[in-house]
């Protein structure tokens, strides 16, 4: 297969998006990509760290010059963080350069996934479960606008979950085609 714009996966924290990115490049043989660690190895600071001392509105400026570096470099696999889609100009950068596939999971798989990890600023409330509902409630009606929605279930492996983009990707010859 010939992956002519980047994919870039969306959707909540927990959603496997790292996960199933990693492998879909490898199917795909093209690099992988994530926002997220190129922003920590750009300031030499943990998310957590830039959002302590800097806040979120400077997190996402940081966050949306990643992005749009990444997309305009050779096609591959751009995982982002859960609040990337949020930003208008994000949406923009990733629609002219790149295809977003949104990775949709339920509350409940996506609290499974995060509730014992300390590492996701956002949930650090009095009650980071109903915080998690907050932020889906919000967020689901952005995601929704992604070129591409695939669903993650609870029995999905990676394996599963990316397999199931792969075969969302074929929908779009613009994005991924045959080889010749």
């Amino acid at each position: 297969m010939l992956l002519k714009k980047t994919v870039v996966l969306v959707g909540m924290m927990g959603a496997g998006k790292t996960a199933v990115g990693r492998s879909l490049a490898q199917s795909l043989n093209v690099p992988f990509l994530d926002s997220d660690e190129e922003i920590v190895a750009a300031s030499n600071m943990t998310i957590k760290e830039i959002f302590d001392k800097y806040g979120e509105d400077f997190f996402r400026s940081a966050e949306t010059k990643v992005i749009h570096r990444l997309l305009t470099v050779e096609p591959g696999v751009l995982s982002t963080g859960g609040g990337a889609f949020l930003q208008e100009e994000n949406r923009k950068n990733i629609k002219e350069y790149g295809v977003s596939v949104c990775i949709s999971a339920s509350v409940d798989l996506l609290w499974s996934r995060v509730k014992n990890k300390d590492t996701r600023p956002l949930l650090r409330t009095s009650n980071p479960r109903a915080t998690l509902e907050e932020i889906y409630a919000k967020r689901a009606p952005i995601y929704a606008q992604s070129d591409l929605v695939v669903e993650s279930l609870p029995d999905n492996s990676i394996a599963k979950t990316r397999d199931s983009i792969l075969k969302a990707l074929t929908t779009r010859p613009d994005v991924l085609t045959q080889k010749a």
